[in-house]
């Protein structure tokens, strides 16, 4: 049964091929066009404007915000996962560990090599962020010692990620524009969340639930 459905299935896609290629060749249209490339890679928005995009997408998307300043960055880590019960922490390794300093709890460098699924418990995960588009609140981890694994991100409940001044632009081309092509990239636009036929949503499938963005100015 399963063999005629995956025949039928193959038959049906030849069709609607063929139909494409005699519709072009019917209207002459040319065997390739170049693409129109004219993306907007810079804007002319503040830092303080830029901020304010992002905080208001990223609300949109359920996501908790804290503003702080680089000085007051250890101490709110702290106090938000503190508020949120966090009893141990692991961070990306190439994160200063004076940032953990205040918290209230055991916090360790992630090991790379570790079974990932140990992950799965703990209180809560730390990284930073490679670049942040506030037009879309899309945040990007790339694979390295300062966001971390893929893992990292994406197997604990709980994210707790800073997006620092000098990485959040405007829009998604300057944000695509600073991505490494050849390292593994993840982009997150507030916490893991998806819904079925009916629309019920369903929070934590595919990632953390919980996603804490320190916004550093």
């Amino acid at each position: 049964m399963a063999a005629n459905v995956s025949s039928r299935n193959a038959d049906a896609k030849k069709e609607i091929l063929n139909r494409i290629r005699n519709a072009q060749k019917l209207s002459n249209a040319p065997a390739y066009v170049e693409p129109v490339r004219e993306y907007n890679t810079s804007s002319d928005h503040t830092p303080e404007q830029l901020r304010e995009i992002l905080v208001d997408r990223l609300l949109d998307y359920k996501a908790t915000v804290v503003e702080t300043s680089e000085a007051d960055l250890a101490s709110n880590i702290a106090k938000i996962l503190a508020e949120r019960g966090a009893k141990d922490i692991v961070y990306a390794p190439g994160l200063d560990e004076s940032l953990f300093t205040e918290f209230d709890g055991s916090s360790r460098a992630d090991d790379p090599a570790s079974d990932p699924r140990e992950l799965g418990d703990v209180g809560a995960v730390v990284t930073d962020s490679k670049v942040t588009s506030a037009q879309t609140g899309s945040i990007v981890l790339e694979s390295g010692d300062v966001c971390g694994r893929r893992a990292l991100s994406l197997v604990p409940d709980r994210h707790v990620v800073i997006v620092r001044p000098d990485s959040l632009v405007y829009g998604v081309p300057e944000m695509i524009s600073r991505i490494d092509p050849e390292k593994p990239a993840t982009m997150i636009s507030g916490g893991s969340a998806t819904s079925d036929i009916e629309l019920v949503r369903v929070e934590g499938v595919h990632g953390p639930r919980d996603l804490i963005v320190m916004v550093v100015h």
